[in-house]
């Protein structure tokens, strides 16, 4: 069994998780986006103190490397990455979306929807992605302006229900044509969801290497209007 330390400090709100292949073992959070540098540390030796665990028996750390908050991101990875230098453990990178669409999915259980996480990026700007049940990518992670004709094509021209949720859901819910959505609210992140895709990564090998590893920013925005429209 692999035992990981999850760090996900991409959004506001932030957690560090002990997990093994099967159980939660511990996790602490912080809701406080502007403490997330001083929480981590804090929340690694409590973690490590409660389980009677010493960081050198973890086998890899995981970290949630964006999209998401510049200096949250910045935080996870510098943090995931000191962690793996000083313990010589392997990295694994997390798509923020793909936790979040993993999150949703195991809390609504919808096999026939299809899952559009949104992450916030300000004015009428997000994050997004799209991924069926299984969380195989039908819309890769992008950056795109939101306008009142469409942002992707892909987003819409479905016939399943399509679930939009996260921190930039409620731009698209204003302005979205009529169409086969939803748009739940209080979805959160799930330790769960975050440990089931680092122990896949795990048990893949899937490692990033640590010297050249950096946070996701999903940068430059861009918008899909249909010709003869402007954004």
């Amino acid at each position: 069994m692999a035992l990981i330390l999850l760090i996900d400090t991409a959004l506001e709100n932030a957690s560090i998780v002990l997990a093994d292949t099967q159980h939660i073992l511990a996790e602490e959070k912080n809701s406080e986006q502007k403490n997330h540098a001083a929480f981590v540390q804090t929340a690694i030796e409590s973690i490590s103190a409660k389980t009677q665990t010493s960081l050198k028996d973890i086998d890899a750390v995981a970290v949630s490397a964006g999209p998401g908050s510049y200096t949250g991101l910045r935080v996870g990875m510098a943090s995931a990455k000191g962690l793996c230098f000083a313990l010589n453990k392997p990295l694994i990178l997390l798509n923020t979306l793909k936790i979040m669409a993993k999150s949703t999915a195991l809390q609504l259980n919808k096999q026939d929807a299809l899952y559009a996480p949104m992450i916030d990026a300000r004015r009428m700007e997000v994050f997004a992605a799209l991924y069926d049940f299984s969380l195989n990518e039908i819309e890769k992670t992008s950056a795109f302006i939101l306008t009142e004709q469409n942002f992707s094509e892909t987003f819409l021209n479905h016939e399943k229900e399509i679930i939009f949720f996260g921190n930039g859901m409620d731009k698209w819910k204003a302005i979205a044509p009529q169409g086969n959505f939803s748009f739940p609210e209080n979805i959160a992140i799930d330790a769960n969801a975050i440990n089931a895709l680092a122990q896949q990564s795990f048990e893949k090998k899937l490692f990033a290497d640590l010297a050249y590893s950096e946070p996701v920013y999903a940068k430059s925005f861009y918008t899909t209007a249909k010709p003869g429209k402007t954004s």
